[in-house]
């Protein structure tokens, strides 16, 4: 399972921007607008900080272990309701029931690690002091109520990896999603609001985009994590740096797919198939950028294309569907342009390259040769069932060609031999990069990039680390012998 991030189209603006979006229920297979919601008034605003605040006061006192049990109830929950809770992402954001049942499985499984691993990570650790008696701890302390703003792709997961850890540090959190989820997003507060947490520790809310503003200027928000489009991040991370805010972003990503040889072509197909194409293709850490070296070029392109071309458009409600909407209509748009820009500037279209003749917001699956700088999809992330495949010489290529992008969040290499796919990775700049596997994520794994693909991390026990005062305590022995006697 794969996570992550808006493009452009779904993220949060600055105040300046001229268009505001309403939260609202759209069926990207139908087109039907199902549901809106009204947005959160602003004058209810700081009643809504304070008592993310307040909560924080006394969520924060409570013992590790019961903030852990509510954690843990909350992926009880979470399990108990994944047919239901599946259906919502299906509904909302397009993603095939069957991918929407595995994000929800893999939030349980985050759930499930905090809840169990968290109170051992918030031991604290000692230092030896290199002057004087006594001793030094490093403890791990919660600073107080964040702000939350995730994205739609995989609208519970996002959330979840913020939460997991921060509840169980003893943080509050605010959430301001996505406007084309609105119903996980209230299905999130429910969820947790089930399992046990006061009010104000996980509160939905449908801010305006001023408001949001708003929220992170005030003194009693100690953060702010987004996950989003680098124009989001900006702004975001702008805002917080002017009001002395941790902020953390997971932004945009055109992760290389590195084939530096290939001795069973069908499992690397294979996998840089799954590594596109997951959640539509709608992923930070798909692979978006296949690099291939040239004696296995030709044989790597026609099979994904082959592969490519079992993709059909379909009902993501149906089991038997293969290839899911975009998450809108205006997304599919954006990809089809993104995509009509390369072929008008000379790309070689190997498959797909339109828009299928089905209701929905469809574009086929489609394989990009011959892309040259001057085009967009050689710098933009192409978020959807879209492919570029670049042909290299050697290895050295590889990696320049690899590097030679904004972006540095996930990578892949691809080799029969460790120690020469070791050598390449340790020349990416990546966040992360796995040898032999799509980039991927797990509870333990850390997720994260470089450059303008953001920074911190989520996941794993560094994630406890992100949104918390790692302050020292030094004891020192009392000097008894030099008190003065009672007379």
């Amino acid at each position: 399972m794969t996570a992550t991030q808006n493009p452009p189209t779904e993220q949060p603006k600055t105040a300046s921007d001229s268009a505001e979006r309403r939260y609202a229920t759209v069926n990207p297979f139908t087109g039907e607008t199902e549901q809106e919601f009204d947005f959160t008034p602003t004058e209810a605003v700081d009643g809504i900080v304070e008592r993310a605040h307040a909560a924080y006061r006394e969520w924060s006192q409570r013992p590790v272990q019961e903030r852990a049990a509510v954690v843990a109830r909350a992926a009880e929950l979470l399990d108990e309701r994944r047919d239901e809770l599946a259906a919502l992402i299906t509904r909302e954001m397009g993603k095939r029931r069957e991918e929407a049942a595995g994000e929800l499985f893999l939030c349980s499984m985050i759930l499930k690690y905090y809840a169990d691993n968290g109170p051992a990570f918030l031991e604290p650790t000692p230092i030896q002091p290199l002057m004087g008696k006594g001793e030094a701890l490093v403890e791990t302390r919660p600073v107080g109520a964040l702000l939350a703003i995730e994205p739609w792709n995989y609208p519970f997961y996002q959330v979840v990896r913020v939460a997991g850890p921060n509840l169980v540090l003893g943080n509050t959190v605010i959430l301001k999603h996505a406007e084309i989820v609105p119903q996980c997003a209230l299905a999130i507060e429910q969820l947790f609001r089930d399992a046990g947490a006061p009010e104000g520790v996980l509160t939905n809310t449908f801010l305006r985009i001023a408001d949001v503003e708003q929220v992170i200027a005030d003194p009693r928000i100690a953060g702010v994590t987004l996950t989003g489009s680098e124009r989001a991040g900006s702004a975001v991370g702008a805002l917080a740096g002017k009001h002395l805010k941790k902020s953390v972003l997971e932004l945009g990503g055109s992760d290389p797919f590195i084939v530096l040889d290939a001795e069973d072509l069908p499992a690397v197909v294979k996998a840089a198939t799954s590594g596109r194409m997951q959640n539509t293709g709608q992923a930070c850490i798909a692979a978006k950028r296949l690099i291939v070296t040239e004696d296995v070029y030709e044989p790597f392109v026609a099979g994904l294309a082959q592969a490519f071309g079992t993709f059909s458009p379909g009902d993501p409600a149906e089991p038997g569907t293969t290839l899911a909407p975009l998450s809108s209509e205006q997304a599919a748009r954006d990809l089809h342009a993104q995509i009509q820009d390369a072929v008008d500037k000379g790309a070689t279209v190997v498959t797909g390259g339109t828009r299928p003749d089905h209701p929905g917001a469809f574009v086929q699956p489609t394989i990009l040769t011959d892309v040259t700088p001057d085009m967009r999809a050689y710098h933009e992330e192409l978020f959807g069932p879209a492919a570029v495949v670049y042909r290299v010489k050697d290895a050295d290529e590889a990696v320049a060609l690899a590097n030679d992008s904004v972006y540095g969040l996930g990578a892949t290499v691809m080799s029969s031999d460790l120690d020469r796919a070791r050598a390449v990775a340790e020349r990416i700049e990546a966040g992360m990069v796995w040898i032999n596997q799509p980039t991927g994520s797990s509870p333990e794994l850390p997720f994260g990039g470089v450059k303008r693909s953001g920074y911190g991390r989520e996941l794993s026990e560094l994630a406890m680390f992100e949104f918390a005062n790692r302050r020292l305590l030094r004891t020192v022995p009392a000097k008894t012998a030099d008190k003065p006697q009672a007379g």
